[in-house]
């Protein structure tokens, strides 16, 4: 049975997600940057909270961990690496550890380059990964903490998930990260197709994640950074993917 996911705004634009296992009432929200709304669809559906999986220490992140855990005696998921500066952990996590919500597994990848502790959380089953500030929704995040190799090599192995799975990012940034795939290749038909998309469900008030990793392949710059059409419009033609990856990057950050 797939587990049921709510995408909960939060925040002016983060997301935090809920997983529901309805064979077993298990329920994790991944994130928690503010406690109200999360309550509030957990009410509306009757669902109890069992789990908390953080995916990295950036406060509108975690900003409501310890209230919700308070609130809820949910377990707390993050990572090792991190547990010095995330809120405390009933479970400290390393790549290729399993977690359980229900009857659905999931595994921790290491994500870093947003942040150096940063994981992502891989729901195979349920064809999910929540990627937070990792991959996002045509973009990536910020090199806060981490090189531009260190991020590319996080990417790749997102790249390489199915490509039906779902991408749940944890930011509505949609919109501006299109904007400046458009700057880069504006004759890219998958890329007009999903900018009027995305411009259609932001007109309805409706959030543009999750999204799916075949669509992000097709459209997000910088996991094209492989790709021959876009080395020839970085001028970066026989560069390696990890240069053409942080040329797009710096591109992103002047944007």
């Amino acid at each position: 049975m797939p587990l049921d996911l709510v995408t909960v705004p939060c925040l002016r634009d983060n997301y935090a997600f809920l997983i529901h296992d309805a064979q077993t009432g298990a329920t994790a929200v991944i994130d928690v940057p503010e406690t109200g709304p999360i309550l509030d669809a957990l009410r509306s559906r009757g669902w109890s909270l069992t789990d908390i999986l953080i995916t990295h220490h950036h406060d509108d992140h975690i900003a409501g961990v310890g209230d919700l855990r308070k609130q809820t005696g949910a377990r707390t998921w993050g990572a090792r690496a991190d547990a010095h500066r995330l809120p405390d952990l009933d479970h400290a996590l390393v790549e290729g550890d399993t977690l359980v919500v229900g009857d659905q597994r999931g595994t921790v990848i290491d994500v870093p380059g947003h942040t150096l502790g940063h994981i992502a959380f891989h729901f195979p089953d349920a064809s999910l990964v929540f990627t937070a500030d990792s991959l996002m929704a045509a973009g990536c995040g910020r090199l806060f903490e981490g090189s531009a190799d260190v991020m590319w090599q996080s990417l790749t192995k997102l790249a390489a998930l199915p490509p039906q799975t779902l991408v749940c990012s944890g930011h509505e940034y949609t919109a501006s990260n299109i904007r400046f795939a458009l700057s880069l290749e504006p004759d890219n038909p998958a890329l007009i197709s999903r900018s009027k998309r995305v411009a259609a469900a932001r007109e309805d008030g409706r959030p543009t994640v999750p999204s799916v990793l075949s669509d992000e392949l097709s459209t997000n710059p910088f996991l094209r950074a492989t790709r021959p059409e876009m080395k020839a419009v970085l001028g970066m033609t026989g560069a390696s993917d990890a240069e053409c990856f942080a040329e797009i990057r710096r591109r992103k950050d002047r944007f």
